[in-house]
Formats: C-alpha cells, sequence, structure tokens
C-alpha cells in the first residue's frame, strides 16, 4: 500500500455543480489544488481511495473551493462530506533547500537555543498570518510557537530537531 499524506478534509459541498468546500491541511495549497493536481478521496468506511484531478479552485479565508474533473452535479459529491483528501507519496514534489513538509516536522524535538529541551510538536495550525506549530511539553503542557524567524531559528529535518528562541510571553 502506498504512503498517503493529508492535504484536506471535504467539510461541504458548495452549490449545484458539483464543487466542495475543504479545510486545508496542507503545507501548500496552491501546489496540492493547482489545476490538474491529482488527489485522492478516501472514504471514511475503508473502501478504496477514489482518484480525481482538480478542474478549477478558489480560496475564501480558510477554505478551498474545489470542482474535480471527474463530477459534475451536488448528487455526484454529496456522498464525500466529512471525508479525507490525501495526496500520494510520490506526488509530493521536490523541495529547495530549507524547505520541508509538515509531516516532517510532526514529531520533531524542540530545543531552545542554549540547548533547553522542550517537548515534541505536536501539530501545525494555519489560522492565517502565520502557521502557529503546537509543541506537547514534557508534563503535558502545550507551547504554541508562532512560524516567524525570530521564533523558529532552525528546523533540521536529518536530525528531527527544531530549534527555537522564547519571545516574551511564549511560555
Amino acid at each position: 500500500m502506498q504512503q498517503m499524506f493529508n492535504v484536506g478534509k471535504i467539510v461541504n459541498t458548495h452549490g449545484i455543480r458539483g464543487e466542495l468546500k475543504i479545510l486545508t491541511t496542507t503545507d501548500f495549497p496552491e501546489d496540492r489544488f493547482a489545476k490538474g493536481s491529482e488527489l485522492l478521496i478516501v472514504p471514511a468506511d475503508g473502501k478504496a481511495p477514489v482518484p480525481v484531478t482538480v478542474e478549477t479552485a478558489r480560496f475564501q479565508k480558510n477554505m478551498v473551493i474545489v470542482k474535480f474533473k471527474e463530477y459534475h452535479n451536488i448528487n455526484d459529491v454529496e456522498k464525500y462530506k466529512g471525508t479525507l483528501l490525501k495526496v500520494s507519496a510520490e506526488r509530493l514534489g521536490e523541495l529547495e533547500e530549507n524547505e520541508f513538509y509538515f509531516h516532517e516536522v510532526i514529531g520533531m524535538e524542540v530545543v531552545t537555543e542554549d540547548g533547553t529541551e522542550l517537548g515534541v510538536v505536536k501539530e501545525i495550525l494555519t489560522p492565517g498570518a502565520n502557521d502557529v506549530w503546537i509543541v506537547q511539553m514534557p508534563k503535558g503542557k502545550e507551547l504554541l510557537l508562532p512560524y516567524i524567524e525570530d521564533v523558529i531559528l532552525d528546523v533540521n529535518v536529518r536530525e528531527k530537531r527544531v530549534t527555537v528562541r522564547l519571545m516574551e510571553g511564549l511560555l
């Protein structure tokens, strides 16, 4: 079975022409939902993933409205509400130097620039202006780190370590 990565969740239909509202969970939404992108609808019931091709996509706040080439009306897509959209590993694409995918960061150890261990990256949120990394600290507390240059100093994918500078008020 091929490895797949989440790109979003289908939360609703949009209009009557088969468009879907998708809550994105991907690091490169412009690439994942570009015209011609091939994605997989993964049914919650465990049935085989359904390959689809993006025909059109437009962004609205933290959602994307997508029309797939294979579907032309609301009746065809209604059944997919609540399902996940994924991309296969071979379609991830090559990254530039110092770029990384969210799935590579999740689980990384987080340390301060002086070497103090803070915890592990548990989740990445994409609320708008900048991403927010949620770090699970040892005693169960969560630390929210904005993904900005002043805070996230280094992301070392090979060593699975993120080095950060804690600005006043973050802890």
